[in-house]
């Protein structure tokens, strides 16, 4: 049985500091490519940022310079370093596995609640 499980999420006053992690359980960590989505409310789901099995890395552009995202394999887990959050990072933040090959997501989180005031 695949498993996701964010934690880290919170309430943070703009231009503070999170950091999201999401440990996997069920699959071959280390082959699968790792996503962060955000879905805000009344918006759809979109993609935050990815890392490779092999360490490549990309991100959306309005959170270039804020985010980091790595992975740990050895602890089976993904993290999303978010700095200098602003009001419009607000959402929920899924992590999502999936092949390599793979364009469409695959394994899903539960996700976390991000809140940031102004």
């Amino acid at each position: 049985q695949v498993q996701l499980v964010e934690s880290g999420g919170g309430l943070v006053q703009a231009g503070g500091s999170l950091r999201l992690s999401c440990e996997a359980s069920g699959i071959v960590f280390s082959f699968h490519t790792m996503d962060w989505y955000r879905q805000a409310p009344g918006k759809q789901r979109e993609l935050v940022a990815t890392i490779s099995n092999g360490g490549s890395i990309n991100y959306a552009d309005d959170v270039k310079g804020r985010f980091t995202i790595s992975r740990d394999n050895a602890k089976n887990t993904v993290y999303l370093q978010m700095n200098n959050l602003k009001p419009e990072d607000t959402g929920v933040y899924y992590c999502n596995a999936r092949t390599p090959w793979s364009t469409r997501p695959g394994y899903w989180g539960q996700g976390t609640q991000v809140t940031v005031s102004s």
